[in-house]
C-alpha cells in the first residue's frame, strides 16, 4: 500500500475548462506534496494538463469521437483500452470538477474509495451529483476557477487561499513565420457570431500596437476565421496570419507573445494561464464569472449582450504598455 495519496481528476473538455482546472493540481500539491495526481482529458486537449509538472499521468479519452462511431469494433476496442488504463490504479479519491453525466460515468468507472463533486445545485447536470460519494454545495456565482478549487478543498479538507496558480509553462515557439518584432496575439475568432467583436475595432487595436513596434498575429481555426484573419491582416502593417497549429504548438506560440487580446475562448484563458499579459473581451458571456486570471497583467471587459466599446480596450493596452515602461524587450 503506497504511503502517498492517489488522486484522479476528471475534467475532460473543453480547452478553457481544462485551463481553469490547472490550479487544482497546484493547490493539492501545496497541501499534500507527496500526492500522485492523474487526469482524464479529451484526447484533443491532453497537452494542457501535460504542461503541469505536478500531473503524473494524463489518461486521454476520446468520447467526442467515439460517440459518432459506436457501431464500429475499433471504437469498442479503444473504449476497453481506456477502461484498462483507467483501472490500473486504485485511487484514494476521484474529483469530478466537470459535473456532467459523462464525467461522473468515467469517475465511477475508476477504482476508487470516493468520488467527489459539486451538489445538484452546483453543477450543470444536477442529476449527476446523485452518484457522488460526497456532493459539495458550491455557489454557481463564484468564478469558474474558484468552483474547481472548492471541489478539491472540500474533498481534502483544506481552505482555498490566495490567487489561483496554474503551474503551467511552455517554451516559446521559434518559427520563420513569426514577426521579427515582439508580437501580440489577436484572438478574434469565436464559436458563435454573438461572441464576435467588430472587425473595425480589431483593426484599431492592431494599428495601435504597430505604433509601439508590436506586430499582430491573427490565429484561425476554420476557413471563415482564416478569411477574417486575412481581411484584418490586409488592413494592418506587420501583421501575420499563421498556419493552423496543433494545441501543443499553439501553447508555445502563446507563451512567446508580448500581449494577448482575445474573445472569451479557451486560447485567451490559456494565454493568461501561461503568464502572458492578457485582455479578455466578453461579448456573449460573463466577464466577471469567467474573467481572465494569470500571473501577468490581466483585464476583462464586457458581459453577455453588452460587448465592450473600443476605448476601454485601447486604454487597457496603453496601461499594459505603460506598466512595461514602453520597453519592448521587457514585454517578452
Amino acid at each position: 500500500m503506497p504511503g502517498y495519496m492517489q488522486i484522479l481528476l476528471v475534467k475532460m473538455s473543453s480547452m478553457g475548462d481544462l485551463v481553469h482546472n490547472c490550479p487544482v493540481v497546484t493547490d493539492i500539491l501545496t497541501h499534500y506534496p507527496d500526492a500522485h495526481i492523474d487526469w482524464v482529458a479529451e484526447e484533443a486537449y491532453q497537452s494542457i494538463p501535460r504542461l503541469h509538472p505536478g500531473v503524473r499521468r494524463v489518461i486521454p479519452v476520446a468520447w467526442r469521437r467515439w460517440r459518432k462511431h459506436l457501431l464500429l469494433a475499433d471504437t469498442w476496442r479503444e473504449m476497453e483500452a481506456f477502461k484498462l488504463a483507467l483501472q490500473t490504479v486504485d485511487y484514494d479519491l476521484v474529483l469530478d470538477t466537470q459535473g456532467l453525466w459523462k464525467s461522473v460515468a468515467i469517475a465511477k468507472l475508476a477504482r476508487s474509495k470516493a468520488v467527489v463533486g459539486g451538489d445538484r445545485l452546483s453543477i450543470k447536470e444536477g442529476g449527476a451529483a446523485f452518484f457522488y460519494d460526497k456532493a459539495l454545495p458550491i455557489a454557481k456565482s463564484r468564478h469558474v476557477i474558484d468552483r474547481c478549487r472548492a471541489v478539491a478543498a472540500g474533498a481534502l479538507g483544506y481552505t482555498v487561499e490566495g490567487a489561483p496558480r496554474y503551474g503551467i509553462r511552455a517554451v516559446p515557439l521559434i518559427a520563420d513565420w513569426l514577426p521579427t518584432t515582439p508580437y501580440a496575439v489577436l484572438m478574434h475568432a469565436a464559436s458563435r457570431p454573438e461572441k464576435l467583436w467588430p472587425e473595425a475595432h480589431w483593426i484599431a487595436v492592431g494599428r495601435l500596437l504597430a505604433q509601439h513596434g508590436i506586430g499582430a498575429v491573427l490565429p484561425w481555426g476554420n476557413p471563415d476565421e482564416k478569411a477574417r484573419s486575412q481581411r484584418l491582416a490586409q488592413a494592418l502593417d506587420n501583421a501575420v496570419v499563421p498556419p493552423l497549429m496543433e494545441l501543443d504548438v499553439a501553447g508555445r506560440f502563446l507563451a512567446g507573445a508580448s500581449l494577448v487580446i482575445g474573445l472569451d475562448t479557451g486560447f485567451t484563458h490559456f494565454a493568461a494561464a501561461l503568464g502572458r499579459p492578457t485582455i479578455g473581451i466578453f461579448c456573449d458571456s460573463d466577464g466577471e464569472q469567467a474573467a481572465v486570471f494569470g500571473d501577468g497583467l490581466c483585464a476583462s471587459f464586457g458581459k453577455k449582450g453588452q460587448p465592450p466599446a473600443l476605448p476601454p480596450i485601447i486604454n487597457a493596452i496603453e496601461q499594459i504598455l505603460a506598466d512595461s515602461g514602453h520597453d519592448r524587450a521587457r514585454l517578452l
